[in-house]
């Protein structure tokens, strides 16, 4: 059967963060916790590079660009088929 994806609200990531910032170590973190190693330690560069979790905030301007090139592409082959 597979894991279900849990969602964390943006309050628990900062606890986590806070928490790990305070000394608890990333190892006691994650048992504890439940959490995966990756999903904390992506709380953890994404409070300390842009201080936000949502994933729009934390994207490159070449992440950015990609996704407006995407839509932009989407649109115009969307508008030649009528």
């Amino acid at each position: 059967m597979p894991n279900q994806r849990r969602t964390f609200t943006t309050e628990f990531k900062k606890q986590m963060v806070q928490l790990y910032e305070n000394g608890k170590t990333r190892a006691a973190l994650v048992e504890e916790y439940g959490l995966t190693a990756s999903a904390l330690d992506r709380w953890i560069k994404q409070a300390q590079t842009t201080g936000s979790f949502s994933e729009k905030d934390n994207r490159s301007a070449e992440e950015n660009e990609l996704i407006a090139l995407r839509k932009e592409n989407h649109a115009s082959k969307w508008r030649s088929t009528f």
